[in-house]
């Protein structure tokens, strides 16, 4: 990281303002600093404390990681799941990352009304829908650029394997979105991140032969759809951990770093503990 002088000016005696501007890649676009420089004063113009804040502001700001989230929906049964999607976002911020949200501007496999867990007659588009999810603040996933972002995430529900890929109704033999595909591809070829959770793994073990993942405990009634999900995962090449809803696994050689969310039947909070532990790996490997 190294800075270019903007500039000077002095006050007296008694302390210089100095203006420098990051010419690091690694910053922000247009970030900037101000350091306040004291010497020849009696007293110092600003407390220990004060020093202290403004350089973990300051360093906190330029080791701030920029994550890509990616949705398919919204609503566990046809989109991303809500809770696991608000957990994510949860562990970001309280990571001091900095978040953008992405979607496939496709329509969803099928609509299901979730008061009575029945597909319903009409369409809906994954981008319109995870908007709803993002509060508006969302792209297109055609949008999505590696050399923009840190790391990425997808979060689990149905629409990830129904949306994300044909896995709901193809299982191992499921082919991949386009873009979902390009996406998990160019950033496991720079070398960054990738999180997933609940059933999204599966993506993974679809687009990375050999890797490691997550998706549960194997022969666990808690985990009443995972030894079959698991199955399929060794039987593309892959392999399979078993993990706890509260644990995650990082396939270092691979970057990626897995948790079950939903696959298990689980306290909430469990659900947030095991996507935190996902965010903090991913964010270490950032």
């Amino acid at each position: 990281m190294f800075y270019r002088r903007v500039a000077v000016t002095r006050r007296g005696t008694c302390a210089s303002t100095l203006n420098l501007e990051c010419r690091s890649s690694s910053c922000a676009p247009g970030a900037s600093i101000m350091l306040t420089l004291l010497h020849g004063c009696g007293r110092s113009l600003l407390s220990a404390r004060t020093h202290q804040n403004f350089r973990k502001s300051y360093y906190s700001a330029q080791m701030a990681k920029r994550v890509a989230v990616v949705l398919a929906g919204c609503g566990v049964y046809d989109g991303s799941e809500i809770h696991e999607a608000s957990a994510v976002l949860v562990h970001l911020s309280r990571g001091g990352a900095t978040v953008q949200m992405f979607a496939p501007n496709i329509e969803q496999m099928h609509v299901v009304n979730h008061l009575k867990g029945e597909p319903a007659e009409e369409k809906r588009n994954v981008l319109v829908e995870s908007a709803r999810l993002a509060r508006g603040n969302i792209q297109d996933l055609s949008k999505l650029s590696v050399k923009d972002h840190d790391a990425v995430i997808f979060p689990g529900g149905f629409g990830a394997a129904k949306n994300l890929c044909t896995w709901a109704v193809q299982g191992k033999d499921c082919s991949v979105n386009g873009e979902v595909k390009a996406a998990l591809q160019a950033f496991h070829g720079e070398g960054k991140p990738i999180g997933l959770c609940c059933i999204s793994p599966v993506l993974a073990a679809k687009v990375f032969p050999g890797c490691e993942v997550t998706v549960g405990i194997e022969k666990d009634e808690r985990y009443p759809d995972t030894s079959d999900t698991a199955a399929a995962i060794n039987q593309l090449g892959c392999k399979h951990v078993s993990k706890s809803v509260t644990e995650s696994h990082v396939d270092g050689k691979n970057k990626l770093v897995t948790t079950c969310a939903f696959m298990c039947n689980a306290p909430i909070h469990e659900i947030f503990d095991g996507i935190g532990s996902m965010v903090q790996g991913v964010l270490k490997l950032a």
